[in-house]
C-alpha cells in the first residue's frame, strides 16, 4: 500500500476517533451518564493517533515534504479533526499521477 494512503486512511480515521472521544467526554463529564466512551475511544484514539504520526513521518519522507508541511501535518494531530483538514488541503495540492499512456 502506498504511503500517501495510508497517510489519509489514518488521517481520516484519527478525525473519527476524536468526535468519538469529544461524545465520550460530554457523556461522562457533562451529562454524568457513562464513562465508556472516554474508556473505548481513549484507546482507540490513542493508537490511531500514533498510527496518523508514523504514517505522516512515512508520507514526508516518501514525497519529500518540507519540513514546514510535516511541521504543519504532525502539528494537525493535536486539536480535535484537523487532520481531515490537513488531509483535504494536501491532497489538493498533491502533484497529480503520471497519465497512463494508451497504445493504438
Amino acid at each position: 500500500m502506498e504511503a500517501f494512503r495510508v497517510f489519509r486512511v489514518t488521517a481520516v480515521a484519527e478525525a473519527f476517533s476524536w468526535t468519538g472521544l469529544l461524545v465520550g467526554m460530554y457523556l461522562k463529564h457533562v451529562s454524568h451518564t457513562t464513562d465508556a466512551g472516554v474508556w473505548l475511544f481513549g484507546r482507540v484514539h490513542g493508537a490511531l493517533f500514533v498510527a496518523y504520526l508514523a504514517a505522516t513521518l512515512w508520507v514526508a519522507r516518501a514525497e519529500r515534504w518540507s519540513l514546514w508541511r510535516t511541521a504543519f501535518a504532525l502539528g494537525a494531530s493535536v486539536p480535535p479533526l484537523t487532520t481531515l483538514i490537513f488531509e483535504r488541503w494536501v491532497s489538493k495540492r498533491r502533484p497529480a499521477a503520471e497519465p497512463v499512456s494508451a497504445t493504438v
